[in-house]
């Protein structure tokens, strides 16, 4: 770690916690408990639902399990929303020891964490966030490959979230069918983007969610992938009053890691815990997701928001004009050596066991 990055560090830590922290234990005697100090990242916002719950449900379940036995407790300092890092600026930050824990947003780092995409490469599948974030966490935990891409940015996984229900399509003006979106630019992120490859004159642009409203209300694009929480959450409605509901699927999108050097100097116990609660947490925030999208669907509609629904066949012609980047994807992984093939195999059977028929079958044309 270079000096710069030590004396950032310092700085941000100099109020909370001893310069010499580092994710060191230190006694409490009082107690005889060890305090272990952590440093939480996101370069979200706190009002993102998934680092409120962080926030809201991580860390005070972590602290109750600890205080179950009472060896071990955490110092916890949060900064999100800027304050170490940017929004792509996670992995990069828990790597460089910035954060000691952290949630990093994947679809920023196809090209480092290619196995992560795993959901974002086969659309039209399940908009159950809760089924996803399951299948996806059993992938990573039955295939070693999401591990090894994340042990290689100096970091351990701890579990893969699902913050999404559905992916839909927000616009500026009305959406009717597929033909309207016809020589329109539509904000995206990661593979998403190329869920437009299949539609004439459609462009997709790279952004990330804080900027999506910016970058609606001043022309950048017509259109933006996202979901309707996000879009409650972020008053899309003001900028875009159009959704087209074409239920593109639930993504990925959150993975919990944690600095390894910091994590190699943890006790069992707190790293069982870590553990532990990186599932609840994997489960409750996707539950969130799902509870939430009603409510968000009617209050995107009271903003201003008006909804059409895509039929059927319309997504079938969506689903079926598009390359299939879910071969594509694992093919390239089978090339590097990884199991792609036997994963997007491995997950197909895992949504279709939980009862969701894919509009095209994927891992079927393999």
């Amino acid at each position: 770690m270079s000096k710069l990055y030590r004396a950032t560090r310092r700085s941000l830590l100099a109020l909370a916690v001893s310069a010499a922290a580092f994710g060191a234990v230190a006694p409490s005697s009082a107690q005889a408990t060890e305090t272990i100090n952590m440093i939480a990242i996101d370069g979200y916002p706190a009002r993102a639902m998934w680092v409120k719950e962080f926030s809201g449900f991580f860390i005070p379940r972590v602290n109750e399990e600890l205080g179950k036995t009472g060896n071990y407790k955490i110092n916890w300092q949060e900064a999100y929303g800027g304050q170490i890092v940017k929004p792509r600026g996670v992995l990069e930050g828990i790597k460089l020891g910035l954060g000691d824990i952290g949630i990093v947003t994947t679809i920023f780092h196809n090209s480092k964490l290619p196995s992560q995409g795993i959901s974002a490469v086969t659309p039209f599948v399940a908009p159950d966030a809760r089924v996803v974030a399951k299948a996806v966490d059993e992938i990573a935990k039955e295939f070693p490959q999401m591990k090894k891409e994340l042990a290689a940015e100096n970091q351990v996984y701890l579990a893969t979230g699902v913050v999404l229900d559905t992916y839909q399509m927000f616009s500026k003006t009305p959406i009717n069918s597929l033909d309207d979106l016809k020589g329109k630019k539509v904000a995206g992120a990661g593979y998403n983007l190329r869920y437009l490859e299949g539609i004439e004159g459609a462009a997709g642009v790279r952004g990330g969610l804080p900027n999506f409203y910016n970058m609606l209300q001043t022309g950048v694009v017509d259109a933006a992938m996202l979901w309707p929480e996000a879009a409650k959450t972020f008053k899309i409605a003001e900028v875009a009053p159009y959704m087209l509901k074409a239920d593109l699927g639930a993504v990925n999108s959150k993975t919990v890691t944690v600095n390894k050097d910091v994590w190699d100097k943890l006790p069992d116990e707190v790293k069982a815990v870590l553990e532990k609660v990186a599932v609840e947490y994997r489960d409750h925030v996707a539950s969130v997701a799902m509870d939430r999208a009603a409510a968000s669907l009617e209050a995107y509609k009271k903003g201003g928001g008006t909804v059409v629904d895509l039929s059927a066949d319309a997504r079938a012609s969506w689903a079926k004009a598009m390359p299939n980047i879910a071969k594509e994807w694992a093919e390239k992984l089978d090339s590097a050596g990884a199991p792609g093939s036997d994963m997007l195999k491995a997950y197909s059977a895992k949504l279709k066991a939980a009862g969701f028929a894919p509009v095209r079958d994927w891992a079927g044309e393999l």
